[in-house]
């Protein structure tokens, strides 16, 4: 594996789920693949559990991990080809991007959407530019339009919840929309919704108000509703999460409070766990009494970032 950008980089989805959940068991058993090398974390907007998580896993493979802020302590980047840089730009990534390839061995990427400009965002020309001029293995840290770190999290979670409590039936996961108190960007929708069809294991149901839809590219497979109520009905898993109109890009139509989960909803449910990749904002996405509740397993998700990112990590290095 050459890099990690979506789903389809992965070999096999399920394997690696039980590589991931092996490093969980074993966290220390290939501290020897990462001796002598170096990981590079580049973030151009902020990080908690996507850095954490991967600075712990790069060190738990005996890599190196350096983390560095590119719009707070470095110059602003341009991403453009033929740029004529005369605005605000002050380094081009056709010469970042190959010192970056001399002085780490992987490359990790965060970088954020506009929500102005869909062309520009879906083209994903940042990450597309590391790719392109950076030499080494590139790692998604999210993107514009994807996290696939956290989706495979959402795997594996989901995965490990099956273990321990098998059901006689594929399980029925349900990604709803909540309401948020600004325009949130697709990314972590369009990456689960992709990551749940390619698995192949579930019935995969998206709910969310009209105007809602995602691009189909990442939702087709699954079955969409602007039904709530009808969507949670004996649902195994519900997965939570805002975002943006996509057709008119980037825009807040609906924000209705009834769309929140709460335990009246969950009852519709067959008793399912709850999801949210994080951060959450409190009574407006999900309800305390559900965030606090047993059927919560947001701590479990967010822990299970850092064997995801060994896992990923782990195979770029075997692959070396």
């Amino acid at each position: 594996m050459n890099q990690f950008i979506s789903v389809h980089d992965l070999p096999n989805i399920n394997e690696m789920v039980k590589q991931a959940l092996a490093y969980k068991a074993n966290p220390f058993i290939d501290q020897h693949l990462g001796k002598g090398k170096r990981m590079g974390l580049l973030f151009l907007n902020p990080s908690m559990r996507t850095r954490l998580s991967t600075q712990i896993a790069a060190q738990q493979l005996g890599m190196e991990a350096i983390v560095f802020n590119v719009g707070q302590e470095g110059w602003a980047l341009e991403f453009e080809e033929e740029a004529i840089m005369s605005g605000t730009t002050v380094e081009h990534v056709k010469d970042a991007a190959p010192i970056l390839g001399k002085y780490f061995d992987v490359l990790g990427i965060r970088t954020f959407p506009s929500l102005k400009n869909k062309e520009d965002d879906y083209s994903e020309l940042y990450i597309k530019q590391f790719i392109k001029y950076a030499g080494i293995p590139v790692v998604s840290l999210e993107s514009a339009t994807l996290h696939p770190l956290q989706s495979f999290t959402d795997i594996i979670t989901i995965s490990e919840q099956l273990a321990a409590k098998p059901l006689n039936k594929k399980p029925k996961i349900v990604l709803t929309w909540a309401p948020h108190v600004k325009p949130l960007p697709q990314c972590v929708a369009n990456s689960f919704a992709q990551w749940v069809n390619a698995w192949g294991e579930a019935d995969f149901v998206i709910t969310h108000p009209e105007d809602y839809e995602l691009d189909p590219q990442f939702t087709k497979g699954a079955t969409i509703t602007h039904n709530q109520s009808e969507a949670l009905k004996d649902a195994d898993f519900v997965y939570v999460k805002n975002w943006s109109t996509y057709a008119d890009y980037g825009r807040i139509y609906c924000n209705d409070p009834e769309w929140m989960l709460t335990a009246e909803s969950l009852a519709l449910t067959n008793n399912a766990k709850v999801m949210h990749c994080l951060p959450v904002r409190r009574n407006v996405e999900l309800s305390d009494e559900i965030l606090d509740g047993p059927n919560s397993i947001v701590t479990q998700q967010a822990s299970n970032r850092v064997w995801a990112a060994q896992t990923v990590l782990s195979t770029i290095l075997k692959s070396r």
